[in-house]
């Protein structure tokens, strides 16, 4: 059952395609095929009412000429070209002609063309023009039945005659409201998809900033202390040779440091390409205890750090301590790009109240020379980092000279917040 049902959609499928592509097929398809089963009878017999029946039914019908007869059924059978396209012409002039035989006494097999341009009607045409169409048919139907009344009863004639209208207004009617229903499921699997594609789109975007982040994190300051600590080896090679090797053995432990951070980055987006995503080899996250080192690591390529905290930092979740690490890291590194070695640098984490607040100062110059989209996406990142604990980041000059930063965290927990 299943597959036949399937073949069926797929032709049901195809047919509407050719019908959307070439209209006109189906409409004279329509045409032809009322022509050749209720006219063509008509016309080699004579009439609806010669050759069968009752004695009494023959008698009750006019005979019509056969040119009359065509022009008739050209009348009630051609307007169906136009059903769909203008449904109320066709039913209208149908009915019209229908009336025109009739008040001349005449039945013609043709007349079945007035139920299909009432069910066209109810299926394309306008709701409002329905009850129009429904007392014209009325009316028609009662001029059969007394014209008829010669050969049945006209209360009989009436009732097969309104239940074959009802018949052909409650088709149309009834697919039409399935044909809205099914155009209102395809709209709604669209708008899904549609707003699918944008969620997927919107998380890719904010992976990619995330991921982003944490490279500019992670290789801007690796890479900061090692072009600051090759420079310090370049002129120590002439005056101190120990202190160059020195100086390369930091950099080599600090580019294997930034390589394992970064491979254990990217191994979070690496897949495999015929299974499941590959389990890279995680490491934890940088904390607070983890800015003492961070500071030595700064220190060994020339600033002159100072660390100082104050209040109970071990409440923080890991987090908050992650983003700590992270604005200190991108403070640091900017100190030592643009303020350069040799630069004394305070630095603070404090718990006041409910804030946790980090300060950064150095005694650099003010003017902060180098790329500004560098400095751009730096602060940016800690800014974002700060919004997603309810606090913001400012930087610029510090009074009385250098360079300041400072961050602002709530520590005040959220609802729905982990």
């Amino acid at each position: 059952m299943g597959p036949l049902v399937a073949r069926l959609s797929r032709g049901g499928q195809r047919l509407r395609q050719a019908d959307q592509a070439h209209p006109w097929v189906l409409d004279t398809a329509v045409v032809v095929v009322v022509f050749l089963m209720f006219c063509l009878p008509d016309l080699l017999h004579g009439g609806a009412g010669d050759g069968d029946g009752p004695r009494r039914f023959r008698l009750a019908f006019t005979r019509l000429p056969l040119a009359v007869m065509l022009l008739l059924q050209a009348g009630l059978v051609l307007p169906l070209l136009w059903r769909r396209r203008r449904p109320m012409v066709a039913f209208g002039t149908i009915a019209a002609v229908f009336v025109l035989q009739w008040s001349l006494g005449a039945a013609l097999r043709a007349d079945v063309a007035l139920f299909i341009a009432l069910y066209s009607l109810a299926l394309h045409g306008p709701l409002r023009q329905l009850p129009w169409a429904c007392g014209i048919m009325a009316a028609g139907m009662a001029l059969v039945a007394v014209r008829a009344s010669a050969a049945v009863s006209v209360w009989d004639a009436l009732f097969f005659l309104l239940s074959t209208a009802t018949a052909a207004l409650a088709l149309g009617l009834m697919v039409r409201t399935r044909r809205a229903q099914l155009a209102g499921l395809r709209e709604r699997a669209a708008r899904l998809e549609i707003e699918r594609d944008q969620r997927s789109r919107l998380a890719a975007a904010t992976e990619r900033t995330r991921v982003a982040r944490e490279m500019h994190d992670i290789v801007g300051h690796n890479l900061a202390v090692m072009i600051t600590l090759a420079d310090a080896g370049v002129y120590a090679t002439d005056t101190a040779p120990e202190r160059g090797k020195e100086a390369l053995q930091l950099i080599g432990d600090t580019g294997r440091t930034a390589l394992g951070e970064l491979r254990r980055v990217l191994g979070v987006l690496r897949e495999s390409p015929d299974g499941p995503p590959v389990t890279p080899e995680l490491s934890p996250q940088p904390v607070l205890m983890d800015i003492e080192a961070l500071c030595e690591g700064v220190r060994t390529a020339g600033l002159d750090v100072v660390y100082r905290t104050a209040g109970d930092l071990g409440a923080l979740d890991g987090g908050m301590q992650l983003t700590v690490y992270r604005i200190v890291q991108e403070a640091l590194t900017n100190s030592l790009k643009h303020a350069g070695a040799g630069t004394r640098v305070k630095l603070s984490v404090a718990v006041e109240d409910v804030r946790l607040v980090i300060r950064v100062r150095d005694d650099g110059p003010a003017e902060r020379p180098g790329s500004s989209n560098e400095e751009g996406h730096g602060l940016v990142g800690m800014r974002e980092r700060a919004a997603l604990y309810g606090g913001d980041v400012s930087a610029g000059p510090a009074t009385g000279g250098g360079w300041a930063v400072e961050a602002t965290l709530d520590m005040t927990p959220r609802a729905g917040a982990r």
